[in-house]
Formats: structure tokens, sequence, C-alpha cells
């Protein structure tokens, strides 16, 4: 079967994700996680785009981006994931094939999904049983929102501004409806094939 076109566009928002091949560990070390968020930040510098939220578990990864220019983003996602890949090689002595085919892209089409796809992101370790309390898990932007913790390769999703008057009121509100499940999550799960 044809692989099938991904539907991209100037300025389009996209939820990106990728698998490890056989729902392997792509990141087994605190370094690991360190070395995908630096190679973030040095794509920052080279590519036009804005990342929303993100959160990088075990055996997969998220983000919430958009990309001022559609060809970039095929550029982005081959950069970064062969960027990683070479380190992951390099340090693992890994033969084979790290990413479970091509990374998939679901297009976020109206901005009242913005807030929800960054809540089903950021509540991967909570539902993987990582972490009892999202506070706890760091390779996520849960921090940046719930708590103020810095972070210099997230923009402000355009829709957290709008949960407060405040920082404290926005902050409270994100955790609020972070913290409250939904049932579609686990029907996302099996249709990006992390379930």
């Amino acid at each position: 079967m044809p692989m099938q076109r991904r539907i991209i566009y100037d300025g389009a928002v996209c939820h990106i994700v990728q698998r490890g091949n056989n729902k392997q560990k792509i990141f087994r070390t605190e370094w690991d996680y360190r070395k995908f968020l630096s190679l973030i930040m040095e794509y920052k510098n080279r590519i036009a785009f804005e990342l929303y939220n993100y959160c990088l578990m075990p055996n997969h990864l998220h983000l919430l981006l958009k990309i001022f220019k559609k060809e970039d983003l095929s550029k982005l996602m081959q950069g970064l994931l062969q960027s990683f890949r070479f380190h992951y090689k390099r340090k693992y002595k890994y033969v084979g094939y790290l990413y479970q085919g091509r990374y998939k892209s679901k297009l976020i089409q109206k901005d009242s999904y913005l807030l929800d796809c960054a809540r089903y992101i950021e509540r991967n370790p909570l539902r993987a049983g990582i972490v009892k309390d999202l506070s706890q898990y760091k390779w996520s932007s849960y921090l940046f929102y719930a708590y103020g913790k810095k972070n210099d390769i997230i923009t402000e999703n355009p829709l957290y501004d709008g949960l407060g008057t405040d920082i404290m009121a926005k902050r409270k509100a994100y955790k609020d409806y972070v913290l409250t499940a939904r049932a579609y999550e686990e029907i996302i799960d099996t249709e990006f094939g992390i379930a």
C-alpha cells in the first residue's frame, strides 16, 4: 500500500507522535531525554516553528507544534529524529531500526482542540502508570504550564492565556483541566498505536 500523503500547509498546527520500533525504549537514561530536548532547541535555531506542548515517554514521544512553512515539517522531523537516532546508535552500539515507521502527524484544525491535545499529551505518564502525580514527571511541558518552570523550547499554547486573569489562576485552571481524565484518551492511544 502506498504511503498516505501528509496534509500540511503554512502555519499548520500538528500533533506529532513517534514510537520506538516494536514499542522498545528510545529513551533509556536521563541523558537521552536531555539530548532530545537539546536537539529541539538546536532545531528551533534552524527552522521556524513553535512547540506548544510535548511529552517524552520511554518508548514514544509527542510534540504539539506550529510549523510556519509547510516544507519545514519534514525537514524538522527528519533532522530531529535522525540526529537522535545517530546519538542512540553511537551510545548503545545499536543496530537496526530505532523507530517504528514514519512519524504520525495529526493536523489540528480547530483552536478548541489545542488544549484538549495538550491535556492528552501531558497525561501520558499518568495513563502509563509511570507516575501518580504529573508534577513528578520532568520530561513534558506540564511543569511549564502548571508550575511556571522555565523551559526555553516552549512557546506558550495560544489558549493558555484565556484560562485566567493572572498567572496563579491560569496555573490552577490548567492543573484542574489536565488532571481531569477524558474517555476518549484510550481511543486516541489506539489510533496512534501507543496502546
